[in-house]
């Protein structure tokens, strides 16, 4: 081995240029020293190893006990020979006696080699990890570097990047020395020092490019509230705006589409909905199935989050998606089950059941009423099959007071379109969901109260004071008259 303070000097030189701290290149000098000095003298339990103030100096020393009498020569030493080295040391005392790594064997110094080399790597691992470890949820950029059974190397500087196949999305292909831009989904350890596993399909990576590129989520302004990803294909995001002036899916689009035309170009032309995130869950689920136009959510089972969302034919197919994927990732954004049905699907369906409670529970919800809009149509009754409803409103009765009384006089009986059995599920509707107000007679009940007041006072006919039954001449003016009693 070496001169121990030329081996300091040269690690402390290296470790500068890696920048490896002061402490990790001493831990690094006494591990090694320690290594050769077990291979040689069997322990190493009293290796002392100290450094001077500028590293320029590394002393290797045995720690043995006064004793008058050695057993153990590697741990212990006669007092006389002691007395030698400190003529003010006694029995039972410590001293360190220093050792000549040329003494060491030189299997001892290979070993020594080994171990810094050993505590450099971990050190730089130790660097790399602290100075890497905060780039996890975060988009790095590098360069494609080498592709191993469809996984792909990338060049990242200090550090490899590591794009696993089921991290990658399948429009992409990459030749040497591409760029590609990546979310940071993990950090790991190799051999090699550090390894940060990347990600271009995790949904994480949309939501990251569309921050860079939308300053109003950058300020809070926006927020997104999910992102749900079929790599490669589709993704969609739900946003909201902290501001009433803000309208958050035109901000995340940008004039003329410019911001999410940036974000797409990133995903070699995956499609993108970027839809309004809403309170209301039927609200939301016709936004999620965007880009679908949907006539009506009924909500199905709030507590197992089981909804109906009712399309036109033209529509269906653009709401269910290629193999189920539109509906597919609009159950992920909402967490609801949604099923999908046309308006003559829905017909079939027994819903009456169903719209009653959502009617009676929005009658009952104090929060609606402020906003309740009074329901005047056939039309606008939840769960009305919207053919019958056509029918009925060209035929005039679409008003709900209409049909309910030409239906209980058998108006309807013989009405072209709809069937009887048409006719009695719209009539159940509305029994179970409509109110009715009786306006006109409630103002007759108030007529007959005020006449049967009315009634209890007379006036005289020549000056019009007030008279009663049992007078036989007005007290005012004197007329006389006379009471004659209504003949039944």
């Amino acid at each position: 081995m070496a001169d121990m303070a030329a081996m300091a000097e040269a690690i402390r030189e290296l470790t500068q240029e890696k920048g490896y701290s002061l402490d990790s290149v001493k831990q690094t000098i006494e591990n090694a020293y320690k290594a050769a000095y077990k291979r040689t003298f069997g322990t190493a339990d009293n290796c002392v190893v100290t450094f001077s103030d500028d590293m320029s100096e590394v002393t290797v020393a045995s720690r043995k006990t006064i004793v008058d009498g050695v057993y153990d020569p590697v741990t212990e030493i006669e007092l006389e020979d002691a007395l030698k080295l400190s003529t003010e040391c006694e029995l039972g005392d410590e001293i360190d006696i220093i050792v000549d790594p040329k003494d060491f064997d030189r299997s001892a110094v290979s070993i020594g080699k080994q171990e810094v080399h050993k505590g450099l790597n971990e050190s730089f691992k130790d660097n790399l990890y602290n100075e890497f470890k905060d780039k996890i949820g975060e988009i790095i950029i590098g360069y494609f570097q080498r592709e191993y059974k469809g996984n792909i190397y990338v060049d990242l500087g200090k550090v490899e990047g590591f794009l696993p196949v089921k991290n990658q999305s399948p429009r992409e292909h990459y030749e040497k020395n591409d760029r590609i831009k990546a979310y940071v989904s993990d950090i790991k350890r190799v051999s090699s020092g550090l390894q940060l596993v990347l990600s271009r399909s995790d949904p994480k990576f949309v939501q990251s490019i569309i921050e860079l590129e939308v300053p109003e989520i950058q300020d809070k302004t926006i927020e997104i509230k999910k992102v749900v990803r079929d790599a490669g294909y589709r993704t969609k995001i739900a946003v909201v705006s902290n501001k009433e002036d803000v309208d958050p899916v035109g901000a995340c689009v940008g004039l003329k589409g410019i911001r999410i035309q940036a974000v797409i170009q990133e995903l070699e032309g995956e499609k993108i909905d970027v839809l309004r995130w809403d309170a209301d869950p039927r609200v939301f689920i016709k936004n999620a199935l965007s880009p679908a136009e949907v006539a009506k959510v009924v909500i199905l089972d709030e507590d197992k989050k089981q909804a109906l969302a009712i399309v036109e034919e033209s529509q269906l197919s653009l709401a269910i998606g290629k193999s189920g994927q539109n509906v597919r990732l609009a159950n992920r954004l909402c967490d609801w089950n949604i099923d999908v049905k046309t308006e003559e699907q829905a017909a079939d369906m027994d819903l009456t059941e169903i719209t009653s409670k959502n009617a009676a529970a929005l009658f009952n919800n104090s929060d609606a009423e402020e906003n309740y809009e009074e329901i005047t149509t056939v039309s606008e009754l939840p769960g009305v099959n919207a053919d019958v409803a056509a029918v009925l409103k060209e035929a005039g009765y679409d008003d709900i007071e209409k049909f309910v009384s030409s239906y209980e006089n058998g108006e309807l009986d013989n009405l072209e379109g709809v069937s009887a059995e048409d006719l009695e599920a719209v009539n159940k509707i509305i029994q179970g969901s409509v109110e009715f107000v009786d306006e006109e007679g409630a103002a007759q009940e108030e007529t007959a109260e005020a006449s049967e007041v009315a009634e209890e006072e007379y006036f005289c006919p020549e000056c019009g004071a007030k008279i009663t039954l049992d007078m036989t001449k007005c007290p005012n003016c004197g007329v006389e008259f006379e009471f004659e009693e209504d003949e039944e």
